[in-house]
C-alpha cells in the first residue's frame, strides 16, 4: 500500500489540530504589528514655529522622562528607545506655547546590544552623520478629552511636520505630557528594508512620558558636550 504524506497520517488528527493550532498561534502573534494600536501620523511639509509669549513660564524637560519606541518586523518586534534628550516647554494663560526637544542619537539604545549598534549605523540612524534630532511644537489644540499636538520633526536630515494625540497636564508645578503615536521612518529616509524573509516594517511606534518643571537645567537634563 502507498503511504501517504498527509499530516494526519503522520499525527493523530487531534494531535494535529493542537499542534497546528499552536503554530497558528505563534503566527499571528509574529505577524501583529505594534503601530495598528495607536494613531498613525502624516508626514507633510515643515510650519513655521511659534514664538513663545513674553509672559511664557519655562519649563525645564527632566531626565526622569522617557522616550521609547517600539520597531517591528515580520517575526517580531523589538523595545528601545533614548538615554540622553534636553528641552523646554513655556507655558503661558494655562496652554503650551512653545516647545522644543533635542535628542542625542547616539544614546540610542535597544532590547538587543547588536541591534542597539545597528540602529546607530547608516542602514538606520547614521548617528555619526545626523547626531540630534529635534522636534519643535507648531500648535497645541482641544480635540476631544485629548490634545492634539503638531510639530516639527527633524530626523536624520530631513525635516517633517506631524501630528498626534497626547494627554498633557499643566500645574503651576509641572508639566506632563504622555503620548503613544507611530511614524513612517520612509518619510525620513530611514529605508533600510531588513531580510527578504523578515522585512521590517515602516512604521514605528514612539512614546513620550515627558514631565517638566520650572528651575533651572540641571547636568543631568543637559545633552552631553
Amino acid at each position: 500500500m502507498k503511504t501517504t504524506n498527509c499530516p494526519s497520517a503522520l499525527f493523530p488528527l487531534p494531535q494535529f489540530a493542537f499542534l497546528f493550532a499552536i503554530l497558528a498561534a505563534c503566527l499571528l502573534t509574529g505577524c501583529s504589528d505594534p503601530a495598528d494600536k495607536v494613531a498613525k501620523t502624516t508626514a507633510t511639509e515643515a510650519k513655521e514655529t511659534a514664538k513663545p509669549a513674553p509672559s511664557a513660564k519655562a519649563h525645564v524637560v527632566r531626565a526622569e522622562s522617557t522616550i521609547g519606541f517600539v520597531g517591528s518586523k515580520v517575526t517580531g518586534s523589538h523595545n528601545g528607545g533614548f538615554k540622553k534628550f534636553a528641552g523646554k516647554v513655556s507655558v503661558a494663560d494655562g496652554k503650551i506655547a512653545s516647545s522644543e526637544i533635542k535628542i542625542a542619537m547616539n544614546s540610542t539604545w535597544a532590547d538587543n546590544d547588536r541591534l542597539t549598534g545597528h540602529l546607530k549605523s547608516p542602514d538606520f540612524f547614521d548617528t555619526a552623520k545626523f547626531p540630534i534630532a529635534t522636534f519643535t511644537v507648531t500648535s497645541v489644540e482641544l480635540s476631544g478629552a485629548q490634545k492634539t499636538v503638531t510639530g516639527n520633526l527633524d530626523l536624520h536630515g530631513v525635516t517633517k511636520s506631524i501630528t498626534f494625540p497626547a494627554d498633557i497636564q499643566i500645574a503651576d508645578d509641572a508639566v506632563s505630557v504622555k503620548a503613544e503615536f507611530a511614524i513612517n521612518r520612509k518619510d525620513f529616509n530611514i529605508n533600510y528594508p531588513g531580510k527578504p524573509n523578515d522585512l521590517i516594517r515602516d512604521n514605528v511606534v514612539l512614546k513620550l512620558d515627558l514631565k517638566a518643571t520650572p528651575g533651572e537645567a540641571r547636568p543631568e537634563d543637559q545633552l552631553p558636550n
